[in-house]
């Protein structure tokens, strides 16, 4: 998938430039053929020729690529070293926070009864930061 999206990229970018510089006008879109395909050929498969005024891209892949998830989608979990298992649930539930009960927000079921809590939650993080600068 990558491939592919590189090759079009690249063809669109060398025909865009190409375009520019030509002297012609560019046709009416009614002048435009109809059919564009995008195909992915794997391995030794060949990519099949227009037919009439269709336009055919086409981007190779090696067999070993054939079953595989496209490298695009292939992301490696990134595991966190650098800090307690206790500040990474802190650090999601933060993010989660908004959506749920108690939230003290618009968003979540009952999400208007937290905001006592929050207002408490920042008074002792205001408190913690004081007894730390003294």
């Amino acid at each position: 998938m990558a491939v592919l999206k590189s090759f079009l990229m690249a063809s669109a970018f060398l025909s865009s430039g190409y375009a520019l510089a030509q002297d012609e006008v560019v046709p009416s879109p009614s002048e435009m053929p109809e059919r564009i395909s995008f195909l992915v050929a794997i391995g030794d498969e060949k990519c099949r020729e227009p037919e009439g005024d269709e336009i055919v891209v086409c981007a190779t892949v090696p067999e070993n690529e054939r079953y595989r998830i496209p490298v695009a989608l292939r992301r490696k979990e990134q595991v966190v070293t650098d800090r307690s298992w206790s500040s990474a649930v802190n650090a999601l539930d933060s993010f989660a926070a908004d959506l749920r009960p108690n939230s003290c927000s618009v968003n979540g079921s009952g999400g208007f009864t937290g905001c006592t809590q929050k207002m408490l939650q920042q008074w002792f993080a205001e408190r913690r930061s004081k007894q730390r600068a003294n």
